[in-house]
């Protein structure tokens, strides 16, 4: 059974057909997607990643948002351990809801302090969506950047894609008079 019907109308569709991780650069622009996953039923985590100064920093917020069992390893093979298990619905969303959204935002910021730690967190969210869509469970990661240019590389072996509405840079940089 498909995970996503062709539907249109589910903004979980709409930025899976594309990639489990998505690039946003207006706050409005996220703010209105993360408010149609939310009325389309899917849970939505936010965590600003911009006050990330280390590792720690980052398991703490995941955990705390995802209700991580107090075992959690607070390290990069225990947080993939954990995200299967909310794959499984054990803990960070429950079956009532459609999917789970996990929204990244100043990813800018935390990528520039911590470049490595960015790429690994990512991969494993990719990764963790791929197994989620295999059990038939909707997980997408959307990241927020100030930065309208961020270029990432790849995550999950594809460069994540710019939101329909930011698809073209002209969308995401406002235009000076010639």
């Amino acid at each position: 059974m498909a995970v996503w019907e062709a539907d249109d109308q589910d903004p979980g569709f709409q930025l899976a057909r594309n990639g489990f991780v998505t690039k946003f650069h207006s706050a409005a622009v996220v703010d209105e997607s993360l408010a149609s996953f939310r009325s389309a039923g899917y849970r939505v985590v936010r965590l600003d990643t911009a006050s990330w100064t280390d590792e720690a920093d980052l398991h703490d917020a995941l955990s705390t948002a995802l209700d991580f069992p107090a075992y959690y390893g607070r390290n990069f093979a225990a947080l993939s351990d954990c995200l299967q298990d909310v794959v499984e619905q054990a803990y960070g969303w429950t079956e009532a809801d459609t999917g789970l959204v996990i929204e990244l935002d100043h990813l800018d910021r935390f990528r520039a302090t911590m470049p490595a730690a960015c790429g690994i967190l990512l991969d494993i969210l990719v990764d963790t969506a791929r197994l989620g869509a295999l059990l038939g469970n909707r997980i997408l990661c959307v990241i927020r950047s100030d930065d309208p240019r961020l270029d990432i590389g790849p995550v999950g072996g594809a460069e994540p894609p710019w939101n329909p509405r930011e698809w073209l840079l002209s969308d995401r940089v406002e235009r000076t008079a010639p």
